[in-house]
């Protein structure tokens, strides 16, 4: 894993969203093994095979979490975005569904 973006994580205002991007590069790392993170356009963004697979995009009062490559997903409601990418913002206090998050990134990136 990165250092670049472990001090990224570390480095958030606020622990809810330190803890909640850590538990999302968790959750991409065991979906995607072999998954490269750097830090890119300031935000954590996870490559498959040279290619997009998710972003930890982190804002004021969310962290949205976005599956690159959905085209052909069948995404839940809440989820927002163009077709080739899908993101879920979560907010203090959600409890997002990991499971779900991480069929769908395994689902997108099947084919990277």
């Amino acid at each position: 894993m990165s250092t670049d973006v472990t001090a990224f994580i570390e480095q958030l205002p606020n622990p809810w969203q330190s803890e909640l991007c850590s538990r999302l590069r968790q959750l991409v790392h065991n979906t995607i093994p072999d998954a490269e993170e750097r830090i890119q356009y300031k935000k954590p963004h996870f490559l498959k095979n040279g290619h997009y697979a998710a972003v930890i995009s982190p804002s004021k009062d969310a962290i949205a979490f976005m599956i690159m490559n959905a085209g052909e997903l069948e995404v839940p409601k809440g989820f927002e975005g163009p077709p080739e990418r899908k993101w879920l913002k979560i907010r203090e206090g959600d409890e997002p569904d990991y499971d779900q998050l991480s069929s769908l990134l395994a689902q997108a990136s099947s084919t990277l």
